[in-house]
């Protein structure tokens, strides 16, 4: 994870030092429901914040967070390589949630 982390480009890698990042096995159902997903659906990151463009984000009473779903992950991508690269591009797709990005901003960078 080291390696993705490192590699990831500005200004989401400055975001890095904001939000813990937490490696969970799967979500859990509250997590699921919250995000719009079912039971039966996977996830491979989950950002848990507040936005820096929200009013009072620095007055947040819990940190903010980028949760990585192993499970998924690793079932969805057994290559190394390719296991990295995904976790790159979850780890920038949270922290873009973090910087109040929408998922159309996402898609115009070329971070899907």
């Amino acid at each position: 994870m080291g390696r993705a982390l490192d590699s990831i480009p500005e200004p989401f890698a400055r975001a890095l030092d904001e939000v813990a990042i937490v490696i969970d096995d799967e979500p859990s159902r509250q997590q699921l429901s919250d995000s719009g997903l079912g039971p039966d659906d996977g996830l491979y990151g989950l950002y848990e914040g507040v936005p820096r463009t929200e009013y009072a984000a620095d007055w947040a009473a819990l940190p903010n967070k980028i949760t990585l779903f192993a499970s998924y992950l690793i079932e969805d991508f057994p290559d190394a390589a390719d296991l990295e690269r995904e976790v790159r591009i979850t780890v920038i797709h949270e922290l873009a949630h973090h910087l109040g990005m929408s998922e159309r901003r996402l898609h115009e960078l070329g971070y899907e």
